[in-house]
């Protein structure tokens, strides 16, 4: 089986290791995974803050990098969420301002290959233990766009219960959002700082080692809140949970 990742343009800024762990793991299951070099953001920024219009040359791209490969991957649920819910919608707009239906073609062909990380794993190929090994506590936090938009439901926790070692503890609130929203925090910046702490305040008293999510963006802001406190709980990724064996820890 062929997949190419869409690593988001946060994890190739930020958190390449990320990046790393999916090829990691998804090569560990027998995917052969390809890196399209002409992809970059998805357009999500732009669109969430009022440039729907500057958003389109992104669609575009992304149809582009992507095109004839049968799955597009990405641990990433807002940027698959962007890109199945919101491109069809900028595709459909742009055609009924009579710019022609190429960008609504590009997106519908584009969508429906997309697939955020654990929804690959669970439904595509089949699999919760992926022969991972992670001997630590472990508490999970579900972002709100793989939860509420993409309704990733218990994939993510059926994944990490078959991790080897690891120990899953419920997180109080765990439907609560984090805080983040991408531009909501940085428009709102007091509301998101307290949400988050409120967040944190949950995941420190499970006494978990680590803060898992599967999506970066919340992590970071999850993770600076940890930072500053200095904290001893940890946010990491799902897919680097995933990729960890007894022989190969995480990056």
């Amino acid at each position: 089986m062929r997949a190419a990742l869409f690593v988001t343009c946060v994890n190739d800024a930020l958190y390449p290791r990320t990046g790393i762990a999916v090829v990691r793991l998804l090569e560990r299951l027998g995917v052969e995974v390809d890196f399209p070099a002409g992809q970059s953001c998805c357009g999500q920024p732009q669109y969430n803050t009022g440039y729907r219009h500057e958003a389109e040359p992104l669609v575009r791209r992304t149809a582009a990098a992507f095109d004839g490969y049968p799955y597009v991957v990405t641990p990433s649920g807002s940027c698959a969420a962007m890109i199945r819910e919101h491109y069809p919608r900028i595709g459909r707009k742009a055609a009924a301002e009579g710019r022609g239906a190429e960008l609504a073609e590009a997106a519908a062909s584009l969508a429906p290959r997309v697939y955020e990380l654990t929804e690959f794993l669970v439904d595509v190929l089949g699999v919760t233990d992926v022969g991972a090994y992670f001997p630590h506590t472990v508490t999970y936090h579900p972002s709100c766009h793989g939860l509420r938009g993409l309704g990733l439901g218990d994939r993510p926790r059926r994944l990490l219960a078959a991790v080897g070692g690891l120990e899953l503890v419920e997180l109080p609130g765990a439907e609560e959002c984090c805080g983040f929203g991408g531009t909501f925090a940085v428009k709102n910046p007091a509301v998101s700082a307290a949400m988050g702490a409120d967040k944190i305040a949950s995941a420190t008293a499970t006494g978990a080692a680590v803060l898992c999510g599967a999506d970066n963006s919340c992590l970071a802001h999850l993770g600076g809140i940890l930072r500053r406190r200095g904290a001893p709980l940890r946010a990491l990724h799902l897919a680097e949970i995933l990729a960890a064996t007894e022989e190969e820890a995480p990056l």
